[in-house]
């Protein structure tokens, strides 16, 4: 048995367990009460990780925090948590975007006792596989935090939300079925009988081994990142879903797909990374060059961040192929930068819908004039989008261009191209739905209001407090990403 003082990390899962065992017990209509609890769970977490986040030691580095107890000894299984400069900035964005994501949907009325139950599941998943060390643990969150996405989407949704919901889960549970005999195969093939991620890094298992096993993970956990070709579920799944599970989809879920080939699959089968590595950056810079144009054509706002998305996971999927300190440092900084990013486009479209009742680009032209502080905020979201200089998304993509050119030389001159594309379709849907001739319908349509406006305010404020302070997020992912990098 190993605990490293108060054990934050279960505590911060337990927020979300906590919250859901407290919504099953509150009667379906004191809505008002439900919500209540929901965000009091959400700011504990997101308070719990902050503090997480400022008490990590970059300087030490290396794992931090660590629970680990065991649980079945047979199988070699422990509840083995622990954060170190990867997983911590998933942990803070994670908490950042539950809690905006359930302020967003303050004025929910449809079932609301079970949509907040089902949001505070999935969030148990993606927090367990975020601080879990154990491959049994990892495994299990992640098909937790799988299966409330079809009901959130199959009910609250909204264009064509059976056929998404059910898209979606298909795809992801085939990637699932690929996870899940590469790590058996992994827990045989070491012969140590442990899931233990640290044990199993210390054995260094055959080069064939590893190519075969890391092909699977990348593939089982690609699906979930959004790697080009098998990312048609993301955009059908983001304009069905409603607006906390687009912001949590986006935000949070796909990262969990480039979290698991990077803590699970090049940790484990470094040889097997180096080997499909020029295929991940092919992958990865046709999924860039791709989304980009296919945006470019979208009219449905939530089409055009759909496939703005599979752009940007683009870029982490290239910086990971690198294999580089600057590539991986650029990976993860991304992910959390798109996080928040996206978290901020789906909540100002969110805003949008519920007061005009459509996405389509050409019947919002002129938003800007009526509301000009919810246009405010998706204009942010695109020029983070974009990369512009003091915006988070920017240190991130820069660093790993500089180790695309570096490494794959075409390859991170076509990523550069698919980049300006997605400049391109950015302005463009920016200066047709906020600017130009004013569409009279929309004359008397409420600006979003201080309360609502809040969790909005707090997303964009990240984007720029992390674009002027990058080091504060460099620091503690390079802490690791050196040493990690030195193994290969």
């Amino acid at each position: 048995m190993e605990m490293a003082g108060f054990p934050i990390l279960t505590a911060i899962l337990s927020t979300t367990i906590l919250g859901l065992l407290i919504i099953i017990f509150i009667p379906p209509e004191k809505t008002k009460l439900i919500k209540q609890v929901s965000l009091a769970s959400a700011t504990v977490g997101l308070v719990l990780c902050i503090w997480l986040y400022y008490a990590y030691d970059h300087q030490k580095g290396g794992l931090q925090f660590v629970e680990r107890i065991l649980w079945v000894k047979s199988l070699g299984i422990y509840w083995f948590n622990g954060v170190d400069g990867i997983n911590l900035p998933m942990m803070l964005l994670t908490s950042i975007v539950l809690f905006t994501a359930i302020w967003t949907m303050w004025e929910l009325e449809n079932r609301v006792k079970e949509f907040f139950a089902l949001i505070f599941l999935l969030v148990a998943g993606v927090y367990g596989v975020f601080m879990s060390m154990d491959l049994f643990w990892i495994f299990v969150w992640y098909d937790v935090s799988l299966f409330p996405m079809y009901p959130l989407i199959a009910i609250w949704g909204g264009t064509r939300k059976e056929y998404g919901a059910m898209k979606l889960t298909l795809y992801l549970l085939a990637g699932s079925a690929l996870i899940l005999p590469a790590i058996i195969y992994l827990w045989v093939a070491g012969g140590a009988h442990t899931f233990d991620l640290f044990e199993l890094q210390r054995i260094g298992f055959s080069a064939f081994d590893q190519k075969m096993t890391f092909i699977m993970l990348y593939l089982g956990f690609g699906i979930l990142a959004a790697v080009w070709p098998f990312h048609t579920w993301s955009p059908v799944g983001h304009v069905a879903a409603p607006t906390a599970v687009s912001m949590i989809h986006a935000g949070v879920l796909m990262k969990l797909g480039a979290y698991g080939i990077l803590r699970i699959g090049m940790t484990l089968c470094p040889a097997g990374a180096q080997y499909w590595s020029s295929l991940m950056a092919l992958l990865a810079c046709i999924g860039i060059v791709y989304g980009a144009l296919v945006g470019l054509a979208q009219t449905d706002l939530k089409y055009v961040i759909g496939y703005s998305s599979v752009s940007h996971m683009g870029v982490v999927g290239l910086g990971l192929a690198t294999m580089s300190v600057n590539g991986i440092n650029g990976a993860v900084f991304q992910m959390f930068a798109h996080g928040v990013m996206t978290a901020l486009f789906f909540s100002s479209v969110g805003y949008i819908y519920d007061r005009t009742h459509t996405k389509i680009i050409p019947e919002l032209g002129g938003l800007s004039k009526t509301m000009p502080i919810a246009s405010s905020f998706f204009i942010v979201a695109a020029l983070a989008g974009i990369g512009v200089p003091l915006m988070a998304s920017f240190w991130a993509e820069l660093l790993v261009f500089i180790a695309a050119v570096k490494v794959f030389p075409v390859g991170g001159i076509a990523a550069l191209v698919g980049l300006i594309i997605s400049a391109l379709f950015m302005l463009r849907v920016v200066q047709r739905t906020f600017y130009g001739e004013k569409n009279p319908k929309w004359e008397h349509i409420p600006d979003v209001s201080g309360f609502l406006a809040v969790p909005r305010v707090i997303l964009m404020s990240i984007i720029l407090f992390f674009g002027m302070f990058p080091k504060i997020m460099l620091d503690v992912i390079q802490s690791t990403v050196i040493p990690f990098v030195n193994r290969f």
